[in-house]
């Protein structure tokens, strides 16, 4: 489908449903009795019991299932800092995404500020009505210190879906590529480009992971120890957990001799030259969206291996929608109070369980968002390792 089509398709969809969510009660309302049981007189009972012992009020209400989707509208899609209203549209799909794939009823939550102890400040007030906090499309590095206030002061899960949602489908899709190549992941040379909320995550991710060897690059090249120019917090932090030969040069230099690109960054910044110089059986994610760093048809003319992108319409897709309502799914279900490391990973190997060695391929390292196995499988995996 052509640029144009899919654009008047997309806004004629959202004009004729007027939004692709809406709340639905679970009970009936018809007779007197329903409405003493659902509002007053019956609901104090519920109150007073909730009130005695605060635990009860996942016994009692849809707190369990709730998850609030919180933006302030800096960092959407590929389309930047576009503003809360206009992100609205990514939200209702999220929302829409965790009720038909995980039934987790989520709500979005866009906030007219920018400002970083505003944020915070708000989630943390409206924080009693969810059992979790799904922070989209904030811009880095305020992203980072937003979450991680969050995270100090909230006991329910918090968790940035640009980041961990991201890192944890772009493991499970590099565990199965790593197959194919028949190289160990603590063995690889990895180079990410991109220094923003998702490229500093998935490689702090895929440290964690057992990478041992992984240099970030931004606009201005390799990010290492010690650099002066367009730093921040963020990139100096991962520049002390990366990078520890501290190689310096551009990311055509820095490409060079290494096993695996991932991309979190813009259009056309890689080529053939640039493939083509890396080791055997170069593994190729080119997530930039809607145009990857590189096409895959130009990266296998260049000897790639394996090629991943974030596009629906082109194999090996990276698609946030394998990990996030699994993960909530898990974590509501086993009453956790945070999204841990341990709890990712496994839901990568959950996720990159689902392509037995019989499907494996370098046009398939990685299921259908729409796989009806892949929810089920990521939460089962998530509350196990919660509960261990």
């Amino acid at each position: 489908m052509s640029y144009m089509s899919l654009k008047k398709e997309s806004l004629n969809y959202r004009r004729k449903y007027r939004g692709v969510l809406e709340v639905k009660s679970r009970v009936k309302v018809k007779t007197g009795k329903d409405l003493e049981l659902v509002y007053t007189p019956g609901v104090a009972f519920a109150c007073k019991e909730i009130h005695k012992r605060n635990g009860e009020v996942n016994k009692y209400t849809n707190k369990w299932n709730s998850v609030a989707i919180v933006t302030d509208g800096t960092a959407v899609l590929g389309l930047g800092d576009i503003g809360p209203e206009a992100a609205l549209p990514v939200m209702e799909g999220k929302a829409c995404l965790f009720k038909v794939l995980a039934n987790v009823d989520a709500y979005p939550i866009c906030l007219a500020t920018k400002n970083v102890d505003k944020i915070v400040e708000v989630v943390r007030l409206i924080s009693p009505g969810f059992g979790g906090i799904n922070l989209e499309d904030i811009s880095g590095p305020r992203c980072f210190e937003i979450e991680k206030k969050l995270k100090e002061s909230l006991d329910i899960p918090v968790f940035h879906d640009d980041q961990h949602g991201t890192a944890v489908v772009v493991l499970a899709g590099l565990i199965n590529a790593l197959k194919i190549v028949g190289k160990k992941i603590s063995d690889v040379r990895v180079v990410v480009q991109g220094a923003g909320a998702g490229g500093i995550a998935v490689s702090k991710f895929l440290i964690d992971a057992r990478v041992k060897d992984i240099i970030v690059c931004d606009r201005v090249g390799a990010v290492y120890q010690g650099r002066q120019e367009h730093m921040n917090f963020a990139k100096e932090e991962i520049a002390r957990i990366s990078n520890k030969s501290k190689e310096k040069g551009s990311l055509g230099e820095i490409m060079k001799n290494k096993d695996v690109f991932i991309g979190l960054s813009v259009a056309g910044l890689v080529n053939k030259k640039m493939v083509s110089s890396m080791a055997s059986g170069p593994i190729i994610f080119a997530l930039a969206n809607p145009v990857p760093e590189i096409m895959p048809d130009e990266a296998k003319r260049a000897g790639a291996a394996v090629v991943a992108t974030g596009r629906s319409n082109l194999p090996n897709q990276i698609n946030n929608a394998l990990g996030f309502p699994g993960i909530f799914r898990g974590a509501l279900d086993a009453k956790a109070s945070s999204i841990t490391e341990k709890m990712k990973i496994s839901a990568s190997y959950a996720i990159a369980g689902l392509v037995s060695k019989k499907e494996l391929s370098p046009q398939y390292i990685i299921p259908n968002p729409l796989d009806k196995r892949v929810v089920p499988a990521v939460a089962s995996a998530v509350s196990h390792s919660c509960n261990k």
